[in-house]
């Protein structure tokens, strides 16, 4: 029996000059996320991982000031009012020494819901990460500009980077079932 390879992922690289430009792209993507959808961040400190998460809450209508790097409290859900899945998971496993320490972090009650779940740091538990997620690099090219490269790993997270627009239209957050 022939073992199963996993397709290539769909790769899309996006400039950003500024932090406006970062919110735009934020949106774009929260307009292509699925219901359920795991996103690892990866990036030098200070690359703007937790500012790109910011952008992506505040395009479905979490207020930016509510999201901070959950560097100590490693995980962090946000209640999304009018999502039908209702919240977003935001966890910073930088401080993590692997995917040993997991169970001590309420991490599989964390993901196993619907909703979207951000990890910055994957690198820290790459064995344990799903094979269906988003790959998000940031690389900093100035002091504003970044380099936003986008990965979908599997069918759902390729198809959706390659949907992925910048210049789409704003986000529409509804209370019925999502395509």
């Amino acid at each position: 029996m022939p073992s199963r390879t996993d397709p290539e992922p769909t790769i899309r690289t996006f400039l950003v000059p500024d932090e406006a430009g970062l919110a735009g792209l934020a949106a774009a993507f929260a307009r292509v996320l699925p219901r359920r959808a795991f996103v690892a961040l990866s990036g030098d400190l200070g690359a703007g991982k937790t500012t790109f998460v910011k952008w992506v809450m505040a395009a479905v209508g979490v207020d930016p000031a509510d999201v901070v790097s959950p560097t100590f409290g490693l995980i962090h859900e946000h209640a999304v009012p009018g999502m039908p899945w209702g919240r977003i998971v935001h966890a910073d496993l930088y401080r993590l020494g692997g995917v040993a320490e997991l169970s001590e972090t309420g991490w599989d009650d964390a993901i196993a819901a619907e909703g979207w779940v951000f990890v910055e740091w994957p690198e820290r538990i790459a064995a344990a990460l799903p094979t269906e997620r988003f790959d998000v690099e940031i690389t900093v090219d100035s002091p504003f500009g970044r380099t936003l490269t986008f990965r979908g790993r599997e069918e759902t997270a390729a198809a959706a980077v390659a949907a992925l627009d910048p210049a789409g239209p704003p986000i529409r957050i509804s209370s019925g079932p999502c395509d």
